[in-house]
């Protein structure tokens, strides 16, 4: 009894060590548009900065200090919110690489934060 309990308490550790690793995956670390732009295809990133305009088809001109870049953000993640091109925001999600004809980098927006 006594090892089949130490060992139930070795594997509930296990797993709460795992969620941490799983949830500093998913919440990546801020960086630029200018790194953004050289980063390999579906890299999680994170941006802060400003949704300048949209471009049309869910997709948008996102600014920060270092540049601009291409995001989609999908209409359901706004939630209703209003924002004009002075409304600061973080957007986490990956980048996507599309190479036919020319190299186009986007970020493609799993969430929006306001």
């Amino acid at each position: 009894m006594t090892v089949m309990t130490l060992a139930l308490g070795s594997l509930s550790g296990f797993a709460i060590a795992n969620t941490a690793v799983n949830q500093q995956a998913i919440a990546p670390t801020q960086i630029a548009v200018k790194q953004a732009l050289s980063l390999k295809d579906q890299t999680p990133v994170q941006l802060k900065g400003f949704v300048e305009k949209a471009l049309g088809d869910e997709k948008y001109q996102f600014r920060d200090s270092t540049g601009t870049i291409t995001v989609e953000i999908d209409d359901e993640l706004w939630r209703g919110q209003p924002i004009s091109a002075k409304t600061p925001v973080t957007l986490i999600g990956e980048v996507d690489i599309d190479y036919r004809l020319a190299k186009r980098v986007e970020i493609d927006v799993d969430s929006v934060k306001f």
